[in-house]
Formats: structure tokens, sequence, C-alpha cells
């Protein structure tokens, strides 16, 4: 008889061919800077002590602007990243701007240049949301983001966020293999802090973390943590998995609200700091990825008439996943840890001892 999931599934398998056909952009990601006080070894995007190209504030008013008359009565919620958005000069600026024009948003963040001051200044320009990343013991927490008294700062941060007021306060967990055994020790912080959830995630491998073998959680260390989140949920606590990878009927719906569904392309379009229009930030930054550029191209348009790699579904681009049995359910999987070159997911849950392909 078929499960109660899999006619979900099916329903949704419908929904996506015609959102492939007349996407909605719900979240509108906003790299305002590379630039970053910590040396994350797991960096998506390589950020830290570098240089990068920031685009003048002029561009993103102008760029906004067009943004609330495109899309009026329908605006994307605006999600600030990084490297460390805080550390943009203009920050304040560029925020106080779109709140003014009517935009929701939010921020992720390493929370470690939050005071009870930076705070106040986020309430005052209209921040709803932020994630902020604590990735373990405190130890464990500051080798991993290489940034001695790193914990002690994030912790103090969510504290000023929390006397703020702020009523949307996520933790983001990054689990490693050094940090798998402190599933407990975090749900104790989150309980002490009271944040308004805790999103938990593997590793993945993007960015500076394709080197880190040793970091990478097998079959049954990613058990043990979709296993400890299902768990928490079913005693009533907000804890959930990210949008990261499709999971098998198992865990589809037991560990986060719905069911896995990549975003890239689809709900979500990102500007890079250098003005380069793409899906997802986590995606590898490369001709074939990059849809135009926020300085020559009209943004509008190329969400609305490009974008054509991440609107057709990835497994059929591979041979392995071609005979898949839940391939319309999973599509492929994630966008950010598809292999471009091999034209392979390499991260797949269902293959166990060979989970990770690269």
């Amino acid at each position: 008889m078929e499960s109660i999931k899999q006619k979900h599934l099916k329903m949704l398998y419908d929904y996506k061919k015609e959102l492939r056909k007349k996407p909605q952009l719900r979240k509108l990601f906003l790299e305002l800077t590379l630039r970053c006080n910590e040396r994350c070894l797991h960096c998506g995007s390589s950020c830290g002590d570098v240089k990068s190209i920031e685009m003048p504030v002029n561009v993103y008013f102008e760029f906004l602007d067009k943004i609330a008359e495109d899309f009026k009565g329908r605006l994307p919620m605006l999600c600030i990243t990084g490297g460390e958005p805080l550390l943009r000069e203009e920050f304040f600026e560029i925020m106080s701007y779109a709140h003014r024009l009517g935009f929701k948003w939010g921020m992720t963040s390493n929370g470690t240049l939050i005071t009870d001051k930076i705070a106040m200044k986020l309430q005052e320009c209209g921040m709803g949301t932020i994630s902020v990343s604590i990735d373990g013991g405190e130890q464990t927490h500051d080798a991993f983001r290489r940034t001695p008294g790193g914990y002690k700062k994030a912790v103090a941060g969510i504290k000023a966020l929390m006397r703020q007021g702020f009523k949307e306060v996520q933790v983001t967990s990054v689990i490693t293999k050094k940090s798998i055994g402190e599933l407990d020790e975090l749900f104790e912080l989150m309980k002490e802090l009271d944040v308004d959830s805790w999103r938990v995630i593997g590793i993945e491998p993007i960015g500076r973390a394709n080197t880190l073998d040793d970091y990478m959680l097998g079959y049954d260390e990613q058990r043990k943590m979709l296993n400890f989140i299902r768990d928490k949920r079913r005693e009533g606590w907000s804890v959930l998995y990210g949008c990261s990878h499709y999971l098998g009927l198992e865990y589809e719906r037991e560990v986060r609200d719905w069911y896995f569904l990549c975003n890239a392309g689809l709900y979500t379009a990102s500007i890079m700091a250098n003005g380069d229009i793409t899906a997802c930030l986590d995606v590898e930054r490369r001709p074939e990825t990059i849809q135009g550029n926020i300085l020559r191209d009209d943004f509008t348009k190329v969400w609305r008439e490009r974008f054509e790699i991440y609107r057709t579904p990835l497994w059929t681009r591979s041979e392995r996943c071609e005979g898949c049995d839940e391939r319309d359910f999973c599509e492929g999987g994630s966008f950010h840890s598809w292999d471009l070159d091999r034209n392979e997911q390499k991260v797949c849950l269902k293959q166990k001892e060979k989970m990770y392909v690269y």
C-alpha cells in the first residue's frame, strides 16, 4: 500500500514541474562582502582575511529600487550574508534603505561582532531574523573556525540579540566527525540560550571543506545526527535539518517541516559581492552557474529568462541517478553538492558505504 509520504512526494513532484515553468522568487540573498573575521575550515565561499570586490552603496540602492518595483506586492525576503556582513562599512545604510522600501530581511552571521549597541541598531533598521553559527563545544568551535575566543563572542552576541527582544533567533550548527559527539552538549546550550530554533546540518563537500576528508560524516554518523533531530522534534523542540539533501522515505518529513526541494533557481536567487547573479551562494562559482551581473544585466529579466541550468532536474544528467526508484522525489539532490564535471551527486544518503562521491 502506498504510504502517505509517497503520496505527498508525488504531489510535490507534480508541483515542481509547474514551479520550473513559473519560478517564484521568495528569497534573494545579498552577499555584501567576502571579508570575514573568522577563517572557517569548511567555508563554502572561502571567505576570511581576503580582498573582496564590494559594489558601491548606490548600486544596491538602485538595485533594490528596481526589485521593489518589479516585484511589487510580492517582495522577496532579503537574506544578508557574506563573509561576515557586519564587516561591510555601509551595512546599516544599505539595510535601512531596504527596510524603508518595505523589504523583510534576515541575516547569517558568526555573531562575534554583535553587542547590545549593534543588536539595537539591527532592530532599528528592520532585521526580523538571524542565524548565528555555533559548531560545537568551545574548543571544537574555535578550532573549526580558527578563531580563538570565537565561541564566547558568538554566545555573547546571541545573548545580546535575546536581550533586545528578537523573536526569531536561530543557531546553525555544522556537524562533523569532530563534533558529532557533542550534540547533547549543544542541545543544553540551545535550551540555556532559549533560541527560537536550532538548525543542525552535516558538513558539506564544498569550498574549503572539499579537502576535509577527516571531518566528513560517515553513513552511521549521518543517521545518528538525523535520529537525534527526529527525537528532539518528537519531544516538541524546534530542532530541524536544513534543506541540504533528500533523505529517503525514512527521514523525509521527520527532521524538517516539509519534504526536500532544492530551492536554487526556483525560490532562491543570489547576488554575489561583485554583482554576479546566481541561484544559491553555496553552488560552485563557475561560468555556467553564473547567470549575469546586476552591473550590466536586468535582474528580473535574468530571473525570468535564464537559470535553465537550475530548472532542469539534475538526475537527467546522470546515469547513476537515472535508475534510482526515488529519482522523482530527489531529482538528483541539491545543486550545491552536484559535481558539474562528472555530472554526479557528491552526497547521496541512499548509497550508504559510497555516500560521498568525490
